[in-house]
Parts: structure tokens; sequence; C-alpha cells
């Protein structure tokens, strides 16, 4: 599986955050280049786009992308998270067969589950990183007052990578596009031409960082690993 493209994508405004995440520190490291890091790590991948603005790819030039041991390229993101995830899939370069799409602000995400995730797509085509719902779960009325409990047997929070055969995921893509069908993941967007997706169940915390406080959360996680 050593033919697997990673793309993150990091094209996002971070407007709940009120600053740039992916430029924030992380235990030393801003979120992003601690992202790349992870996939620089995993032997499964060959190849690695960021879909990032010039200004955030500066920012992993400035904490030594230039010296990365595998290929590393970046292209414009777009309007939407959709929009900017084709733009990755157009730069995969001859000779690839997977491509495993993650969100630059999941910066915990281990190499360990990433190797899990390309390994269970070469197996059955689409595999996504997910973690099973633990808690209560609880649906309100109109005015959010409880109304009645919702059963969390195989419900899942969905994460990334998101890995799958490329020719799958250009498919998947193409039909989006010809539909005009918007969708805030590559499980969903594989799903719309019929693809099952095999969950693999994080081993490691993954959270994404969308507000002060999850980078807290992620110091916190990588003080105790």
């Amino acid at each position: 599986m050593n033919k697997t493209t990673a793309i993150i994508v990091a094209a996002g405004s971070s407007q709940r955050m009120g600053f740039d995440k992916l430029a924030a520190p992380l235990a030393g490291m801003p979120v992003l280049r601690r992202t790349l890091e992870a996939f620089l790590a995993a032997d499964c991948v060959a190849e690695i786009i960021v879909v990032c603005s010039a200004e955030r790819w500066q920012l992993l030039e400035d904490a030594g992308a230039d010296r990365c041991t595998k290929p590393l390229r970046r292209v414009d993101g777009g309007a939407t998270r959709q929009e900017s995830v084709a733009n990755g899939l157009a730069a995969v370069a001859a000779g690839a067969a997977w491509v495993a799409v993650h969100d630059g602000a999941r910066p915990l995400v281990s190499p360990e589950d990433i190797t899990r995730c390309v390994a269970a797509a070469g197996e059955f085509g689409a595999a996504s990183l997910a973690r099973r719902v633990t808690e209560t779960l609880k649906r309100s009325d109109a005015a959010d007052f409880c109304a009645e409990a919702v059963a969390r047997d195989q419900l899942w929070f969905m994460e990334t990578p998101q890995v799958f055969e490329l020719g799958l995921l250009r498919e998947a893509y193409a039909a989006l596009s010809s539909r005009q069908l918007l969708v805030t993941d590559e499980v969903s967007a594989v799903q719309t031409i019929g693809k099952r997706v095999k969950f693999i169940e994080a081993s490691h915390p993954n959270p994404k960082i969308t507000r002060p406080t999850d980078l807290a959360l992620a110091t916190a996680i990588l003080t105790i690993k």
C-alpha cells in the first residue's frame, strides 16, 4: 500500500476560532506541522499534498518542511471543503492507487491509525477512522426541551483519515459535481454512488481543533502520552 497519497485539507478560515488555529502552537509545534509529521511517519504514505493558502504553506516551510523525507506539494483550496478536496484529487501524481484525506486540524492522529485505515481500504476499497458514540444521547423538541432518548448502538463519530481507492473517490466527486450535491466528508461522497465504507475504531485520541478549549485538550493529551 505504498502507493498512497495523503491529502491534508488545511484551507479553512478558522472563523470559529478567531485566529489561525493551524498556526497555533501545540506543545512547541504549529498544529498543521504536527499533523504533517504523523503522515511523514506513516510508511504506507508515499506522497503528501497539503491543500492550503500560500501563507499557511509558509508556516510549514518555516517549520522545516523543506527537509521532509517524502514528496510534499501544495495546492490552493476552494470555497468549500469539498472543492478543496477536489483540488487535491486533481493534483495526485500518476501511479498513485489510494488516497487518504485528512483534516489539517486533527494533529493528534497516530501513524499507526493511519496505517490501519490504509490497510482496511486495501481490503474493502474504502475505510475511515471513527470513534464509537459512548455518551447518552437525547433528542430535543423545537424549544430545546428533552423529548426522547436516542439509542447509541452502532453510532459513530466520524474522524479522519478517510481512505479510498483513488478511482473510486474520483468517481464519487464526479457524481457530486454532476448532481450538484454538497457533502461534508468523503464517506458521504462515496455513499452517493452506493459504496460501503469500513469503520476503523481510533486507538488514539484524534480530536479536531475547532475552539480554543480544543487546543488545551490536545496539549493535555500530548502531556500524558
